[in-house]
């Protein structure tokens, strides 16, 4: 039986995986993420009800009730960031397309979620996500991959890239240029370092560019 910790930490993992989710899955109108991310809901669900019950039958003294009072309002916050994620999902299941403001928001948003094929001579093809480390690369954290019919959600580092994987990734601005870049075969895993320092000095650039405009 996994303990109260234990499925605390997996709760929040979930959840926070949920929220990029569901956001993925009403930009790109995914019926098949806003599914999973119903599935998860129920998981999560079923975690918090876990976490009671260990909490009733650990609690012996009007002290330990105090200590995992905590513990049972951490475990709610995660179900109901669960649950608001599960609203997001039912926009995409019900058919409805979001209002153009949302992707507006999501463009203005500092972290980024975006879309990208990896190309057959991409150099991410046949390699784990341990070995590219990404993240440190890029900025970029993928966070599910589409894969022919089928989706790996929440890739670990010894997920395979393989070619035409479809990327969901989130990061940032100066992070998604460099990412789309990588999957399409423009530029090579060991200038990523000059191409990022290049794209934040032009994003700098017009960034002052922008103040002095508004100035």
């Amino acid at each position: 039986m996994a303990s109260i910790k234990d499925i605390l930490i997996e709760m929040k993992n979930l959840s926070e995986l949920m929220v990029d989710l569901a956001y993925s899955a009403v930009l790109f109108n995914s019926k098949d993420a806003a599914k999973e991310v119903i599935k998860l809901e129920n998981k999560v669900n079923s975690s918090n009800y876990e976490i009671k019950k260990q909490s009733l039958v650990a609690a012996r003294s009007l002290e330990d009730a105090e200590k995992l009072t905590a513990l049972l309002e951490i475990a709610e916050a995660a179900e109901s960031i669960a649950n608001a994620a599960k609203d997001l999902a039912d926009i995409v299941i019900k058919g409805i397309k979001p209002h153009p403001v949302f992707k507006m928001v999501m463009e203005e948003a500092e972290e980024l979620i975006i879309s990208s094929c990896v190309k057959n001579d991409s150099e991410l093809c046949d390699k784990s996500l341990g070995e590219l480390v990404l993240a440190n690369r890029t900025g970029m954290t993928i966070i599910a991959i589409r894969r022919d019919e089928s989706w790996i959600y929440g890739p670990n580092k010894n997920t395979i890239i393989r070619a035409n994987d479809i990327l969901i990734a989130k990061g940032t601005e100066v992070g998604v240029e460099i990412f789309k870049k990588l999957a399409n075969n423009e530029i090579e895993l060991d200038k990523i370092a000059d191409a990022v320092d290049e794209e934040s000095r032009s994003l700098s650039q017009w960034l002052i560019f922008t103040i002095i405009l508004i100035i």
